[in-house]
């Protein structure tokens, strides 16, 4: 009876881990994603066990598999029966102190340092819940996810995620996302721009793809390899600060405000996110004391932009992006990453920020007009044959390790959304385990956009960083919209 039991399990959903998924999930690098739901009203939490059941766990096998080797030692997705209480939590927090009066901020924060840092259990599926029932300033309560990375990227969790919420207006109703075409690089791209240029018009923009292509890859490959960025404010360069607590703090940017600065300087979405960023990174540089004396914020810095490498033109709604298909496009990890240098802080910088727009523009474009995301890709894939996925692992370790910071970005929903009759009034998520001290995720929702910054604890003054990210905005805003009458929004 035992040995039928256990035949019966082997038999049912085994699948092959995918190669990024064995890197994210190795003796070198262990990397998870937290993704935090804020709800406007107190969270009961009585449908958890039920809701888990009949709609989380049917969204994907993985949900209810262990990662396993087979006889030939190549990792395996195994399905396994899911206790889903083994997986939920519901921590107790001791009462505010100091002038916090009913707020549990500070608990809340210390919570998500010490999820941040705990490894999740191989024993059992790769992901848990925490329900935070006490009240912050941005929130009645909270909902934490936490997913291995080794099950799939942001694409892949925020339709998991958005197939267990509905439409708060109309539950009957799909929930839908800003219409942006993506190229693979992550940039926007305008449709009226495509198949206008002639066949001599594109022979020099082959050519410089190409030099782009080479440049691009070749310095990958030093960053990954040989070359460290300084030791920075940003960047202690310690051996294991991927063990160490991480601080999360989050701040909240109008998009409408952000398009006002992209149409004016005639410039995109990213170019205006990724020049705000980058000039206030810059500025806390500046204002840390430590840094060197002699060349304030003139570190060599590099960010890692992580690139999604799908065949889409962003979110449609979420049953297509969850629906099986051969291909597996909008499942798994399929992204890619390159290396920037950021920009350093003129002299003129300070009053002229929008320089800054102008640099981060023309990095992107260049990126965009080369292949190098394709062939470290190709590299990585060519190493896990021949060397295995270990070393590639140590691979990606390095590329991390020796890079200041890792920046990504989401698309969410344009309506506000519900979990179980509970409006949610905010979301934000955070890459975990990374061997980093600085870390930017963003997503978009209900016109906003929330930056959430994973900072190296008691090495990155977090808030003194926030300042900073606020204040680049609001330098940027001023003087892209010189007409405004109202100072930016943030929170």
């Amino acid at each position: 009876m035992e040995l039928m039991k256990k035949k019966e399990e082997e038999e049912v959903g085994e699948e092959p881990v995918s190669p990024t998924g064995q890197y994210f999930n190795s003796s070198v690098l262990s990397v998870s994603v937290l993704s935090v739901l804020e709800f406007q009203v107190p969270i009961d939490d009585s449908p958890t066990v039920s809701l888990l059941n009949d709609v989380f766990l049917p969204i994907n096998p993985r949900f209810s598999s262990v990662m396993v080797l087979d006889k030939n030692g190549v990792k395996q997705w195994k399905r396994v029966k899911v206790n889903v209480k083994d997986h939920i939590n519901t921590p107790i927090f001791p009462p505010p102190t100091g002038d916090s009066g009913e707020l549990y901020d500070e608990q809340f924060d210390n919570y998500l340092t010490k999820i941040a840092m705990e490894e999740l259990p191989q024993s059992r599926p790769l992901w848990e819940i925490h329900i935070i029932k006490y009240p912050t300033r941005n929130a009645a309560g909270n909902v934490v996810f936490k997913f291995h990375h080794a099950m799939g990227d942001g694409f892949s969790m925020m339709g998991a995620l958005l197939s267990c919420l509905q439409r708060a207006d109309d539950p009957s109703l799909p929930l839908t996302f800003p219409k942006v075409r993506m190229n693979v690089n992550g940039g926007e791209e305008e449709d009226e721009k495509k198949n206008k240029e002639g066949v001599m018009k594109s022979v020099p923009r082959i050519l410089t793809g190409f030099c782009n292509t080479i440049l691009d890859f070749g310095w990958s490959l030093l960053k990954s390899s040989f070359v460290e960025d300084d030791r920075s404010p940003i960047r202690s360069g310690d051996d294991g600060v991927e063990f160490r607590p991480v601080t999360i703090t989050t701040m909240t940017f109008s998009l409408d405000q952000i398009k006002q600065i992209k149409s004016n300087l005639q410039v995109t979405v990213n170019d205006v996110i990724t020049g705000i960023i980058f000039l206030g990174t810059r500025l806390y540089m500046k204002e840390t004391g430590h840094e060197n004396e002699l060349n304030k914020s003139h570190f060599k810095s590099t960010a890692l932009v992580l690139l999604n490498t799908r065949n889409v033109s962003g979110y449609t709604s979420v049953e297509e992006m969850i629906k099986p298909n051969i291909t597996d496009t909008k499942w798994g990890n399929q992204f890619g990453f390159l290396h920037v240098s950021v920009p350093e802080l003129g002299p003129s910088d300070s009053s002229n920020p929008i320089n800054f727009v102008f640099q981060a523009q023309q990095v992107i474009l260049r990126k965009r007009n080369s292949f190098a995301v394709f062939l470290t890709g190709k590299l990585l894939d060519t190493s896990r044959k021949y060397r295995g996925p270990e070393a590639t692992a140590r691979y990606i370790h390095s590329t991390l390790k020796n890079s200041s910071m890792t920046v990504s970005n989401m698309i969410g929903p344009i309506e506000q959304m519900a979990l179980a009759n509970h409006l949610c009034s905010g979301i934000y998520f955070m890459v975990v385990g990374v061997p980093q001290s600085l870390t930017i995720t963003m997503i978009s929702y209900m016109g906003n956009l929330r930056v959430a910054v994973g900072t190296e604890k008691g090495y990155i003054d977090s808030k003194k960083y926030k300042s900073c990210i606020q204040n680049a905005f609001h330098m940027m805003f001023k003087a892209a919209v010189k007409s405004a009458s109202q100072p930016p929004n943030y929170i």
